[in-house]
């Protein structure tokens, strides 16, 4: 039987920098375009983005 619902994982045919924001799209059926806006937009605001995009990079698996 065959899983129908994506995978959280690295999507490495659609990836800027590590397919992070790419993997989070396509798993909940978003554009990878928004996601990076979003991504983008929040690290203008004060908290720890970049750690969690590199702690992800390292955590989620590629695809």
């Amino acid at each position: 039987m065959t899983d129908l619902t994506p995978s959280f994982a690295r999507d490495q045919d659609n990836k800027m920098i590590a397919g992070v924001c790419s993997g989070i799209a396509r798993r909940f059926g978003w554009s990878a375009g928004r996601v990076r806006v979003v991504f983008i937009v929040s690290c203008i605001l004060p908290g720890p983005q970049i750690l969690l995009y590199v702690a992800l990079w390292l955590l989620m698996p590629a695809s």
